[in-house]
């Protein structure tokens, strides 16, 4: 067993210092954000094992060691706590109960917090803690049946996002509801606990990754991106936002750090707005009140995240070093832009579930300034993300032009044979 936390102590700075074999991380979940991570803490000394119920997961190659097992797995999690100085998460399905009491029991800490991942899994749950705390939402409630979706539109109007409140990610558990008389069908595919929101019109989607350290905060520039069918498919950075709204976004990041509870890199999502939104009273139980109308949080990613991916060529440091540092209680790097970049994801384009393999990737190979990551996918499914492309320019090239040149990019390669 290691327990070579070198950075600090659980509660307290300490010396930092590195030996070989160096600290290790332990981490609920291989896939690509595991590899990313492992990837980054290599240079660093700092040794990663990933448990995953996926044999030979994205992330196994690159680190030190995987264990097979679900990510609720207690005895799975206790064989990791006891090979780890400290735990972590690259995936919500993470057991959070499991996690404390492996946690209490083994002295292995776990950051961020299990109450974190307590708060981030149930999403009505989420924007009740964060309203409380005076982060702007917009307005939203809890659905039990059809009737309280057609309420929502009343009081609203259409049209309504519903959301499953536990397990949607990448577009999946989000419904459109364009009017009442889809209510019915729409809470039926959602198939569990939801709630609605109202629909946000936004001059653009933003998010900042931002960094909670051993007494320290760092955010990275903030990244406006471009989602399709409710998926990420593009960031781009710097955003182009107003300055005010810039900073105002940081605000809001910072707003959502006091209320997440352990260190590491959270993925904050929002919207910045052109228009004032009110708050429903169902959502908290208070009258309305007026929000600034400039940004709104629309969720949060207690991990790495995929809008942060351009930072392991576009920032000083990688939002996976940045978390790498931040679990181990060690001091954060900077943060500051390199070059404007975008990122572009490379989706399955593709029918039906077939072997991965991707087409055509020289013109990304041959490009100055292009970046490819590749997850180790073994199988390529519709719309499934298998790796991404980073592409940084020079100062006196537009973000327009970087975005042109990375979607031609994005375009030239295939999962497909035809």
């Amino acid at each position: 067993m290691c327990k070579f936390l070198s950075g600090a102590a659980d509660n307290e700075r300490a010396m930092t210092t590195l030996q070989t074999p160096g600290p290790t991380i332990g981490v609920v979940g291989g896939g690509q954000l595991g590899r990313m991570l492992a990837e980054a803490a290599s240079p660093l000394g700092v040794e990663v094992i990933v448990l995953d119920p996926t044999a030979d997961c994205p992330a196994a190659p690159v680190a030190r060691d995987q264990i097979v097992a679900g990510f609720d797995d207690e005895a799975g999690i206790r064989e990791l706590a006891a090979r780890a100085d400290v735990l972590t998460f690259e995936i919500e399905l993470a057991d959070q109960d499991v996690l404390e009491r492996v946690s209490e029991d083994s002295g292995t800490p776990v950051h961020p917090k299990p109450e974190t991942l307590e708060t981030i899994h149930d999403k009505l749950v989420q924007k009740q803690e964060l309203e409380s705390a005076g982060v702007p939402v917009p307005p939203f409630r809890a659905v039990e049946d059809a009737d309280d979706i057609r309420a929502a539109i009343d009081d609203y109007g259409a049209p309504v996002m519903l959301k499953a409140r536990t397990g949607g990610y990448d577009g999946r558990g989000n419904v459109p509801v364009e009017s009442a008389d889809e209510a019915e069908d729409a809470l039926e595919s959602v198939a569990g606990p939801a709630m609605v929101e109202a629909f946000v019109e936004f001059e653009r989607e933003i998010s900042v990754i931002a960094v909670k350290g051993d007494d320290e905060i760092a955010t990275f520039p903030i990244g406006e991106n471009i989602h399709e069918d409710e998926i990420l498919r593009e960031t781009v950075v710097p955003a182009g936002s107003a300055d005010a709204v810039e900073e105002r976004a940081r605000e809001v990041a910072a707003d959502v750090l006091e209320v997440m509870e352990g260190r590491g890199v959270y993925g904050i999502e929002l919207f910045e707005t052109s228009e004032a939104h009110s708050a429903s009273e169902d959502s908290s139980g208070r009258s309305p009140r007026e929000r600034d109308g400039e940004i709104l949080l629309n969720e949060i990613a207690p991990r790495p995240h995929n809008s942060g991916h351009w930072t392991i060529e576009g920032a000083q440091s990688s939002q996976f070093e940045q978390h790498a540092r931040a679990v181990l209680g060690w001091p954060l790097a900077a943060t500051e832009l390199r070059s404007p970049t975008v990122s572009v994801n490379l989706l399955g384009d593709v029918e039906e579930s077939q072997p991965a393999a991707l087409q055509n990737v020289e013109q990304i190979l041959e490009t100055p300034g292009a970046n490819l990551h590749w997850y180790g996918k073994r199988e390529a499914r519709p719309l499934r993300k298998m790796g991404h492309v980073t592409l940084s320019g020079r100062d006196e090239e537009t973000t327009d032009e970087l975005l042109a040149a990375a979607r031609e990019l994005e375009e030239s390669v295939t999962f497909t044979s035809e």
